[in-house]
């Protein structure tokens, strides 16, 4: 609900949704659409090629405007995100090249 009511997403079945995918995260750890958020929690939103990192300041009694959901979170980092850079990234100890045993 915290999504939808800060405006950090455009409805609430967004906001399920990218909790679904993985794309959300409260203070680290992967959230479900329902979990309930504190201030001073940290939020990590991945959408529309653009992760953003905001703490919680303040939560909303009800609706509000868009001018007080902007008061809602502090932005702390804003950074492009690309899905399948991400993806891509591959541990270099799975890539099953030679290993030293292999050169007697």
């Amino acid at each position: 609900m915290f999504l939808k009511l800060s405006r950090l997403v455009v409805r609430r079945t967004v906001g399920a949704e990218i909790c679904r995918a993985g794309a959300v995260l409260i203070n680290g750890i992967p959230a479900k659409a329902g979990r309930e958020v504190k201030i001073g929690d940290t939020l990590t939103l991945k959408k529309r090629g653009q992760k953003l990192h905001v703490r919680i300041a303040t939560l909303p009694t009800g609706n509000v405007s868009k001018a007080i959901a902007l008061t809602l979170y502090e932005i702390l980092s804003s950074t492009p995100y690309n899905e399948l850079d991400e993806l891509l990234t591959v541990d270099a100890d799975s890539l099953g090249g030679s290993s030293d045993k292999d050169e007697d």
